[in-house]
């Protein structure tokens, strides 16, 4: 089976993107794992499918597969590069569409300048709404590592979020604490896990070991939370420009009830066919 996709990237986040319109494809778990293997595939950190809305009034439905084949909610470079793709690609007109995903409905702008501003929705903090085991929607949250404890913040983007203050970014043990706090017993769907460090009020530095991928280059929708975790806790104020390894986004956030918006780049890398083994 030979399929068509598109490589893009936002700020070193990279992507596989594949028109389930016109070719009506969707990949299956092996699939997925495969494409995104960089040694076999393509390479990738996620996948993103292009399909017709399912609802009125919407303009197209939004799938992410990460690396390891699971399906998720939101993926904030994703959308970025979602709405320069259909653009680009002549699948609409339009500067700003409405893309349904499994989270809700989100907006993305294609801005004159070429970035993309998103409306990634209002944050959620119920602990039921992450999931996330625990009495209390408090901004700061107690979590056991082994054998000492850390203070997050738990917040979720239309997927879940877990943000630490750290005092470097550069030497934060992400590759270790991060995989622990994925899998901790009390994220029930695993988790994202943010390192923050507040350079000053307007500006942070961020690493994101991802749910599904470990870590990359860049998180939307880790941004996005750390944010509003900075906001929460009287740390930042909006906007706020966040700097990871593969680049920067600018993050607006009014406080409870406000949707978060982002800005950012979305860069496409290359076209191309892949022939998929039949075993998958």
């Amino acid at each position: 089976m030979k399929i068509r996709f598109t490589k893009m990237h936002g700020l070193g986040n990279d992507f596989v993107v594949l028109d389930a319109i016109s070719q009506r494809f969707v990949p299956n778990p092996a699939q997925a794992r495969y494409l995104a293997d960089r040694h076999f595939g393509v390479g990738c950190d996620q996948i993103l499918v292009v399909e017709k809305a399912t609802l009125p009034g919407i303009d197209f439905r939004y799938r992410i597969f990460n690396a390891d084949g699971g399906e998720v909610e939101q993926c904030g470079n994703g959308a970025r590069c979602f709405v320069r793709y259909v653009v680009d690609h002549g699948l609409t007109n339009k500067r700003e569409i409405k893309v349904e995903t499994r989270s809700g409905i989100i907006a993305p702008r294609l801005e004159d300048n070429g970035e993309v501003t998103v409306d990634m929705g209002v944050p959620r903090f119920a602990p039921n709404e992450i999931p996330f085991i625990s009495d209390s929607d408090a901004a700061v949250q107690p979590l056991r590592l082994g054998a000492h404890d850390i203070d997050i913040s738990v917040v979720s983007m239309g997927n879940p979020h877990a943000v630490q203050v750290v005092s470097d970014v550069n030497t934060a043990p992400v590759a270790v604490e991060g995989a622990m706090i994925e899998s901790h017993e009390y994220f029930p769907q695993r988790v994202n896990a943010g390192f923050m460090q507040v350079v000053d009020r307007h500006a942070i530095r961020l690493r994101v070991y991802e749910r599904g991928a470990g870590e990359t280059l860049a998180c939307g929708t880790g941004a996005c939370a750390a944010v509003v975790a900075g906001i929460r806790r009287g740390l930042l104020d909006s906007p706020v420009r966040v700097s990871m390894r593969g680049g920067a986004l600018s993050i607006a956030w009014n406080g409870p009830g406000q949707p978060v918006l982002m800005t950012g780049p979305a860069t496409n890398v290359f076209e191309g066919e892949i022939e998929l083994p039949e075993e998958l």
